[in-house]
């Protein structure tokens, strides 16, 4: 087992890997820029190294200055968290030149998966079921018309650097393919200094699920169950839950074997999430794979009753990987809790924390960095809370996650608590009865804007 982790990453998720590695005997080390000097993540850690000023670019994304605070502080491996350089392969490639453990897959693992298309590729040859669409990259806007034209409209176009809705368009009716085109190539250009485009059938009412799974070293896959993630705004997750309720035993069964293929074919080594869109009609096709720790894993970690971060480093440090494909028997929700205003477009809201509590109670965890007297950095991505809700049905989940909003009392900034509260009262959630589209009708009902 390692003797020392440094996490190449900050706040929640600092914390988080930062708590386990000292339950499993293993020394940590922060890395922290010049605005998070006052993060819990660097009170909590062993060791904490400054690493540049804010910006993401010269800290938190810039390799040297992270290899060069694992070499200062003799630390044996490296845990990259989630965002900033969890899939970076060149990354993983130093650590393995620095004969530092990568807490994650191979650098050859996370360039497979993490170009689209090569990733879509190898799934076609697993026998996993993709979306249709275009052989690779599009070159101009003629064969995408064709290519378009022959899939039938509505079709999307995606970056293959792409992540977190950055350069992707939908185009309904070839008169919008040009402005579309170059909308998605320019943005993808700008976030990934790549603007290659392909194109796929974009699946109408849609339902996004994912699956956990892991892998061990000698070629053993498993999944952990799904999570739904429907509930989203311009691509970004707001909350999500296991089990998902459009799920059916026989449509889990298929996409569970389908999810642990898609691992077993790349020897999928760690933690990571194979993620599908499910149409109306339970038909399901991959998406993409997330080669890292997600956001989300405390709902699975909430279903299983296991530590997620655990295993990682279990299987990083070749353990055997135990146990077999887990079927829920509980639910548990997720609630992102952003420092935005949701009254207003969910801008950012930045700015000093005067007062924080945190709910509490059997089946609420609360996972975070913040607390009073913290100031919330505009440099970096908005979320300052986690709020998980545990119970044996959805219906007492949803139950427990109204009186967990109704306790949460973070003042000084706007944050989405609002939000989550109108949304845990709207029929069309409590039902079930959403896609990823929900959010182009839901309304935020003015009476919960002050509380």
């Amino acid at each position: 087992m390692f003797k020392k982790l440094l996490i190449a990453n900050r706040g929640e998720i600092a914390l988080r890997v930062i708590r386990t590695a000292k339950e499993m005997g293993i020394k940590t080390v922060a890395v922290y820029s010049t605005a998070d000097r006052d993060s819990l993540h660097v009170r909590f850690a062993d060791e904490a190294v400054c690493i540049g000023p804010p910006s993401s670019t010269e800290s938190y994304l810039s390799v040297p200055k992270i290899m060069a605070a694992v070499e200062i502080t003799n630390a044996d491996a490296v845990h990259p968290g989630y965002g900033f350089l969890s899939e970076n392969a060149d990354f993983a490639e130093m650590c393995v030149e620095y004969g530092v453990k990568f807490i994650g897959p191979t650098p050859q693992m996370i360039r497979k998966m993490g170009d689209k298309i090569t990733a879509k590729d190898t799934m076609i040859k697993a026998g996993v079921p993709v979306v249709p669409g275009s052989d690779g990259l599009v070159k101009d806007t003629k064969l995408g018309k064709k290519i378009a034209g022959d899939i039938g409209y509505p079709v999307i176009l995606k970056a293959t650097a792409g992540g977190g809705g950055k350069g992707m368009r939908e185009v309904w009716k070839e008169e919008d393919f040009e402005d579309q085109w170059d909308n998605a190539r320019t943005e993808a250009r700008a976030s990934f200094g790549n603007d290659g485009i392909y194109i796929e059938k974009f699946i109408e009412e849609p339902r996004h699920i994912e699956f956990q799974i892991v892998g061990d070293q000698y070629g053993k896959v498993i999944h952990l169950s799904e999570r739904d993630c429907s509930i989203q705004r311009r691509h970004q997750k707001l909350i999500e839950e296991s089990p998902s309720p459009f799920m059916t035993k026989a449509l889990r069964t298929k996409m569970g074997k389908a999810a642990v293929l898609a691992g077993e074919c790349i020897k999928y080594e760690g933690v990571g999430t194979v993620e599908f869109l499910v149409d109306k009609h339970k038909n399901f096709y991959f998406m993409e794979m997330n080669t890292r720790i997600q956001v989300e894993h405390p709902v699975t970690e909430e279903v299983i009753d296991h530590d997620l971060i655990k295993e990682q480093i279990k299987m990083a440090a070749g353990e055997k990987l135990s146990g077999k494909n887990y079927i829920p028997s509980s639910h548990a929700i997720e609630c992102r809790i952003n420092a935005e205003d949701p009254y207003n477009g969910f801008r950012p809201s930045p700015g000093l924390v005067s007062s924080f509590h945190t709910p509490k109670g059997h089946g609420v965890r609360v996972d975070t960095h913040t607390y009073a007297g913290y100031t919330v950095p505009p440099y970096y991505d908005s979320m300052i809370a986690k709020l998980i809700c545990k119970a044996q049905t959805r219906e007492e989940c949803i139950t427990k996650m109204k009186r967990a909003l109704d306790e949460f009392i973070i003042e000084g900034i706007k944050t989405t608590v609002p939000f989550h509260k109108a949304l845990m009262r709207d029929e069309s959630f409590v039902s079930g009865d959403f896609h990823t589209g929900f959010m182009n009708d839901f309304e935020l009902d003015e009476k919960y804007k002050n509380k």
